[in-house]
């Protein structure tokens, strides 16, 4: 008997089971013209391979709600209806697949325009002007504006409009990207959030945004289908730290999770880091899970773990112990894109074969 591959349901949707593949960054969408944003061919091997090879969920990479929002100018995009229409083949497939496909839609605020992670012989402009909570900037990126409260409001719409588009691309499953120090994650931390209005100081207010995103996605996102919301568990900064500004804490992390609950979110997925450059992280099979374990038990909701799983019976552990609901799998995938066919092998479960496949398994 196998916990891992058990079916979990969320709403209206069943996923044949917990081995999920993780939204991984690929930089490889139209950089510019009239489909800038939309995924190519290399999105659909890298996410059709997935499905067919065994994942329950496959979820897009971190996908922009606005140009501004983007890390790179081969970033995915839903900022118009052109960017959700390209999306379709891909989605169509993951079903067939039996698979659910699912998406993460981000703002990468200041840490926006960044450019891809390795040199670009293209030499394609990368710079534009970035905003954020405060005027801080990540490290040696520039300073970015800091958003007035009508800016606010504009994101959030955006944020609304891009969950209505992932809808309308057949998606069943959507995330909102609240971790890794990107704009949702920099309005929460007070290492980032210098704010003296109603959207900075205290916990309530430094959660605001993220409360308006998620009651403003929540009225366009069909109401049959899960919401998920990626929050980086702590920024990795001592309580006792000599910093002027402090981290977001896994108690942060446990009161945010009650409210999002309160609004209609389905499972939190529980990362860590991302807003402070310099944290100290203590990085270790499985490091993540105990910060899901405590939001899963504190907030009474499903959470999803990740961060260094690459064992079939590590997997496993987490959810036959009740550590989470499910796992999300991210570089085992790209080093192994069979991983969870064979981790289901070592577990004793069958998972099908599509029929193309299948005359090399009898």
């Amino acid at each position: 008997m196998t916990h891992l591959f058990d079916p979990l349901t969320l709403r209206e949707v069943t996923f044949a089971h917990r081995a999920w593949m993780s939204p991984m960054m690929q930089f490889a969408a139209v950089p510019d013209g009239a489909d800038t944003g939309a995924p190519t061919d290399w999105h659909l091997q890298h996410l059709g391979s997935r499905a067919v090879a065994g994942a329950a969920l496959v979820m897009v990479e971190a996908t922009a709600v606005a140009p501004a929002g983007r890390s790179s100018v081969y970033d995915l995009g839903l900022w118009n209806d052109r960017q959700a229409e390209s999306f379709r083949r891909i989605t169509d497939f993951v079903v067939a697949q039996g698979s659910i496909p699912g998406i993460q839609i981000v703002h990468a605020g200041r840490k926006a325009a960044t450019g891809r992670p390795w040199p670009d012989p293209e030499r394609v402009p990368q710079t534009w002007p970035t905003v954020s909570a405060s005027p801080l900037p990540f490290g040696r990126l520039p300073i970015p504006a800091e958003l007035t409260t009508a800016d606010i409001t504009d994101v959030v719409t955006s944020f609304a409009d891009a969950a209505r588009r992932a809808a309308a691309a057949g998606f069943q499953v959507l995330e909102l990207h609240g971790a890794h120090g990107y704009l949702i994650h920099q309005f929460l931390s007070p290492h980032s959030n210098r704010r003296t209005d109603h959207y900075g100081g205290t916990l309530q207010n430094r959660i605001r945004f993220a409360l308006e995103v998620v009651t403003a996605v929540r009225e366009t996102w069909p109401a049959h289908l899960p919401l998920f919301f990626r929050v980086s568990a702590t920024d990795w900064l001592a309580d006792d730290t000599a910093d002027e500004r402090p981290g977001w804490t896994v108690a942060d992390t446990i009161e945010l999770a009650r409210q999002l609950k309160a609004l209609g979110v389905d499972l939190i997925d529980v990362s860590s880091g991302g807003s402070a450059p310099d944290a100290a992280i203590r990085v270790y099979p499985s490091y993540q899970i105990p910060f899901a374990t405590q939001v899963r038990e504190a907030a009474q909701i499903p959470t999803a773990g990740v961060g260094l799983i690459t064992e079939a019976d590590q997997a496993e552990g987490i959810i036959a112990d009740g550590q989470a609901d499910a796992v999300f799998l991210a570089r085992v995938l790209l080093r192994n894109p069979s991983w969870i066919r064979q981790a289901a092998e070592r577990l004793g479960h069958q998972l099908p074969y599509p029929p193309n496949y299948r005359r090399a398994f009898t």
